[in-house]
């Protein structure tokens, strides 16, 4: 079925702008109407209409007026616009293509014209939308990890030293747990490596699950490895959801084909509160506190936390 998207009339005679409503609710569109310009832009602060169908001549702002403003003020998607007007010269048609319209239509308009063109508007936008689909899906596997799905390197080494950089500089906390899941390679050797993979994927779920949606993030940092980043949270309550993370994990079964694998994982946790006076903290310095910290746990037996909160 065909995509009808919602169509915003801005047109000052009323006889004109009830011929157009009813031609195009009768054509199934949903339709909004206003008398100018100023009308048209407001409408789009409560919604967002991708086809425009504008009068040339109207009060407060006219025709190609709201066609230079849409372009220059709206960017919630590509918006089709039409001028209608009785105006049929060339000099006139390249004046509202150059003020940004799409199509021109003449007055009165032909019904079969006008749904004609609007089927053309439709396959542009829906080209459009799956142009803008298929880059958002590009832009989400370029900071994903494919097989776990949290985020990657790449997305961890460009947003960590900004989350950092605002911490210090609005003396907000902020804290950082590297995990690595203990003898990850005994796992592989005894189970194969799909089982590793699973065991990796389950992983990430349970720490999902103990973080805040939105505001706290896991990234693959390597490996077996993984950095959960805590925004707004300071070193002393990191310490205790890493404690909490650690025996989620240990008390986690994971059952891959029949078998059931358990695992633990040791913990290196670093980061400051805000009441810490701090000039200046690298994301080198706290991603190498954390682990430390994390070679420390190791040290000491594995399947613990070991803390390290960033001196001031």
């Amino acid at each position: 079925m065909e995509n009808l998207f919602p169509i915003l009339i801005a047109e000052d005679d009323p006889v004109s702008r009830m011929l157009l409503e009813k031609t195009l609710v009768k054509a199934g569109y949903e339709v909004a109407s206003v008398t100018n310009g100023l009308e048209a832009l407001e409408s789009f602060s409560e919604k967002f209409f991708p086809i425009v169908l504008t009068d040339w001549m109207m009060p407060e702002m006219d025709g190609l007026q709201l066609c230079r403003a849409i372009r220059k003020n709206i960017s919630t998607g590509y918006v089709f616009i039409f001028i209608l007007t009785g105006k049929d010269s060339i000099d006139n048609m390249v004046a509202g293509l150059e003020a940004g319209a799409d199509d021109y239509l003449t007055k009165p308009f032909k019904r079969a014209e006008l749904i004609a063109r609007l089927k053309t508007a439709t396959r542009v936008l829906e080209l459009e939308k799956s142009l803008k689909d298929a880059n958002e899906e590009i832009t989400i596997l370029a900071i994903t990890d494919a097989l776990t799905g949290c985020y990657n390197r790449t997305f961890m080494d460009e947003h960590l030293p900004k989350e950092i950089k605002r911490a210090v500089r609005y003396n907000h906390p902020i804290s950082l747990i590297m995990l690595d899941i203990d003898h990850f390679k005994q796992i592989n050797d005894t189970y194969g490596h799909q089982a590793g993979d699973e065991v990796l994927k389950e992983l990430v779920k349970s720490i999902n699950r103990s973080i805040r949606c939105d505001v706290d993030w896991v990234t693959r940092y390597g490996g077996e490895e993984f950095l959960v980043v805590f925004p707004e949270t300071d070193f002393e309550r990191a310490e205790l959801l890493a404690e909490r993370l650690r025996r989620d994990i240990s008390q986690n079964t994971i059952r891959f084909k029949e078998k059931e694998i358990r695992i633990t994982a040791s913990l290196g946790v670093t980061g400051f509160t805000s009441s810490d006076t701090l000039r200046e903290v690298s994301y080198e310095a706290m991603i190498s506190l954390a682990d430390k910290s994390l070679y420390q746990a190791k040290e000491e037996g594995r399947n613990r936390v070991v803390g390290r909160a960033v001196e001031s």
